[in-house]
């Protein structure tokens, strides 16, 4: 199976607090892998040092082959790195398809071009479309970005990850906040992703959703990783539930 990212000896160090200790991680080209772990374990931190956004202090990050260590967030989306936040990450007063255009458009090869072709603002709305489609908010397009539910805004975030068409998605916690009917949309989403061979590296609390949906669980805790496996391995291990499943 092919390996699309490597992490390699990460670590990262705020003052003297060491947040992400020597990882080594290998996620497999379209597989939906999830990261566990009390708060402050370093979850979040590692798609931080994946998308650019913080800077190791040692070891590195390879995406299909090619070391990325320290490449910008703009430079990672470029080469296929998508990444939603866990705080709504969206222009409420733009429409819902404005939104979707606006990061197709941003991530083109033309976004820096006062003028652009006519060709080029089509594949963008093409793209905003199919994006659409896919999260199931094209009868939505056209409302605004602030009428939508919590659920309604996370297929948002999502579709304009989909619109700049990045081969690995890096999200950190979708669910969160998502309303338990809402659920099942995004999860038939993430579920549909996955079969069409999308690869997804993404932060969860909701185990139930975790168990159902990953290939593997990577568990960390104080910056380690604990454990790495299926989900029926990482349900049974002591180890986890010291770390983590046994903390309520």
């Amino acid at each position: 199976m092919t390996t699309i990212l490597e992490l390699r000896k990460l670590s990262v160090n705020f003052g003297s607090v060491p947040a992400v200790r020597e990882l080594d991680l290998a996620v497999p080209e379209g597989r939906i892998m999830t990261i566990i772990g009390p708060n402050g374990a370093g979850k979040t931190t590692v798609l931080n040092l994946i998308s650019g956004l913080v800077r190791p202090t040692g070891g590195s990050v390879v995406f299909r082959g090619e070391d990325v260590t320290g490449f910008s967030p703009h430079r990672l989306s470029r080469k296929g790195i998508g990444r939603s936040f866990q705080q709504n990450n969206v222009f409420f007063s733009l429409s819902v398809r404005e939104n979707v255009r606006l990061a197709a458009g941003a991530h083109g090869p033309d976004n820096w071009k006062f003028y652009r072709r006519a060709r080029s603002f089509r594949s963008y709305e093409d793209a905003a479309e199919k994006a659409l489609e896919e999260v199931n908010l094209a009868g939505e397009a056209d409302k605004p970005a602030s009428s939508l539910s919590q659920g309604g805004l996370r297929r948002l975030e999502l579709a304009i990850l989909l619109a700049t068409s990045p081969v690995l998605l890096l999200m950190d916690e979708p669910l969160a906040g998502v309303a338990d009917a809402d659920v099942p949309f995004l999860t038939a989403i993430i579920r549909r992703l996955r079969a069409q061979g999308q690869t997804i590296l993404w932060v969860e609390h909701k185990m139930d959703q975790v168990l159902a949906l990953s290939d593997e669980i990577l568990v960390m805790d104080h910056g380690r990783a604990v454990a790495l496996g299926p989900p029926a391995v990482i349900a049974g291990d002591e180890r986890v539930h010291m770390a983590y499943l046994g903390r309520n």
